[in-house]
């Protein structure tokens, strides 16, 4: 048993003070120090100081680590230039990212503590390394395929990954499925996988790009000539109507929605999907921005990635929270940081059906902790103050134990 006093402590809703936590694998109770020294007398004591902030472990819905190699190989600034570049250095960038490479990544996001994150896979390469990483992992085996004579090769890899990662399950692994997008998913492969993995975790990519947008919407664009020159294809297989239609029943973690109309939105809201907003990326590949207050008012809960190293500069929550602050600029910058922290812990690990991201007795004992330079001086801006000043985290528990 442990117990960790805390003079600022943000519990996955909102910040708190002098706080007393108990805890062995799970949170035991919440309460004043003096209580819970009393109660558990043998527990370790840690008192934080008055500039240390405790928190639940940070989640990061929507991370890709098959390209983790990448450094100046991709272009940037529209997402068909980045797609093509992406095919024409893939063979490469994949063999670069091995053991090492995974290892480097799922380090990086430790000691910068997020404790669980949602690897998207298309090929099953990083598997082994996800099993083996600290963190709660949720592994999305990704579908992807537009070509119809292609459906039954393609599902039967798609099950063959889905089934390798089913040999890996336990409380800190959890095998899910991810359909790429409409674009690239022929319907009669998205409806045979959907019937299959029902009850499994479920993630898509969804309208990120102006150039998705024209193709679903009017068959033509920069997309036209990449599905022509590449697949033979001159029109798109799906809209974006019925891939939603295709996913009813099955609350959906989106990613991207950028280019998603209200109209979109409202079915997102109705549907109880929730968002994974990634603003680094979507600033990198031309994308544009979510209108996050827009998705606020229609009560869709959006969350934060990081997307990958294809399409960012690392895997640091802290650093897409500052990107957002910055991006969203007539947000308010208290209430905006508040909400930040909550789309990075709670709101999160509720889309992904998981009982962490708050600081509750029952809930994983998956905390960390963070040093700010001086002492904060109200509840109010230390969200803010938090978000600008963390680099690293000084304190990482998993289920109790201690790795940082």
């Amino acid at each position: 048993m442990t117990i960790i006093f805390a003079r600022w402590l943000f519990d996955g809703e909102k910040i708190l003070q002098n706080l007393g936590i108990a805890f062995d694998t799970r949170i035991v109770e919440t309460g004043s120090f003096e209580i819970l020294e009393t109660r558990y007398p043998e527990a370790d004591i840690v008192e934080l100081s008055e500039r240390e902030v405790l928190l639940p472990g940070l989640v990061n819905p929507h991370v890709h680590l098959e390209f983790g190699a990448n450094t100046t190989h991709l272009r940037y600034g529209d997402f068909i230039a980045w797609l093509e570049s992406v095919i024409t250095h893939r063979d490469e960038l994949i063999d670069a990212c091995h053991a090492a490479c995974y290892k480097r990544q799922i380090e990086e996001m430790l000691h910068t503590g997020t404790t669980c994150f949602g690897a998207v896979s298309s090929y099953g390469k990083e598997l082994k390394a996800c099993r083996a990483a600290p963190q709660r992992v949720v592994y999305f085996n990704e579908a992807i395929g537009s070509r119809p004579a292609a459906v039954d090769a393609l599902y039967s890899d798609f099950m063959q990954r889905l089934e390798a990662s089913e040999k890996a399950a336990s409380d800190r692994f959890v095998p899910a499925v991810a359909i790429h997008a409409p674009y690239s998913v022929h319907p009669v492969l998205m409806k045979k996988i959907l019937h299959e993995t029902e009850g499994k975790p479920l993630t898509a990519h969804f309208m990120e790009s102006p150039a998705e947008k024209m193709w679903l919407r009017e068959g033509r664009g920069a997309f036209r000539l990449f599905f022509e020159t590449y697949l033979g294809q001159s029109r798109p297989v799906c809209d974006p109507e019925t891939f939603l239609e295709m996913l009813e029943g099955r609350e959906t973690l989106l990613t991207h929605a950028v280019q998603a109309d209200e109209t979109l939105l409202d079915r997102i809201a109705a549907a109880g999907h929730s968002i994974i907003h990634c603003p680094r990326s979507n600033r990198l590949l031309g994308c544009g921005r979510l209108a996050i207050e827009t998705v606020g008012e229609k009560g869709i809960p959006w969350l934060l990635g990081t997307d990958g190293l294809s399409s960012n500069t690392s895997l640091n929550l802290w650093e897409e929270m500052r990107a957002a602050l910055m991006l969203h600029h007539l947000a308010p910058l208290d209430l905006f940081a508040l909400d930040l922290l909550r789309a990075a812990t709670s709101r999160a690990a509720d889309a992904l059906g998981l009982p962490v991201g708050r600081i509750v007795p029952g809930n994983h004992a998956d905390l960390v902790t963070v040093e700010l330079p001086d002492t904060p001086e109200n509840r109010e801006t230390l969200p803010l103050q938090t978000i600008l000043h963390t680099r690293k985290i000084d304190r990482l528990y998993i289920g109790g134990k201690r790795h940082v």
